[in-house]
């Protein structure tokens, strides 16, 4: 009985460490599968900003895992103050003054709550559990959605 309640005290112990564990660091080129090379951006001269690549292929690698990748915000829904949706681009004025990268440079990210974003132009670390489940709305199809944890300053 005693070695029972201590198997399944650390067990408790352990799994609660991995889940408090430092996220992953994640970077753009690791969301394309290797050897994957984008095809080259051809103009779309009646939609200037046409999506390119809709089946660009995703990398499951991360999926369901705990992840902080940098990137510059694209905000979906709030108010004056916070963001509780958001895309995640790899540069800015990606979406905005630029067509939107391919599906697999994107992540859709939500926030239970609101997070602060100070600058649109400032890029930032995000934190928060990604999958492959892909979102679409009017700006763009998205290849990652993510559980957003936390939104850090990019340190560099």
């Amino acid at each position: 009985m005693k070695i029972t309640k201590l198997f399944l005290s650390c067990l408790i112990f352990f799994s609660g460490l991995s889940f408090a564990a430092d996220p992953k660091e994640v970077f753009w080129e690791d969301l394309m599968p290797k050897g994957y090379i984008e095809p080259t951006y051809i103009p779309d001269h009646s939609n200037p900003m046409a999506q390119q690549s809709l089946d660009a292929p995703l990398v499951d690698t991360f999926n369901n895992q705990k992840v902080k990748i940098p990137g510059f915000v694209v905000p979906l829904e709030g108010d004056g103050r916070t963001t509780t949706e958001f895309l995640l681009v790899p540069f800015f004025g990606a979406c905005i003054h630029v067509p939107p990268p391919p599906p697999n440079q994107i992540v859709y990210v939500k926030f239970s709550e609101g997070v602060p974003i100070i600058n649109l132009s400032d890029a930032v670390w995000v934190i928060g559990v990604l999958t492959t489940q892909g979102w679409s709305g009017e700006i763009a199809t998205v290849g990652y959605s993510m559980d957003g944890l936390e939104v850090l300053p990019f340190d560099g």
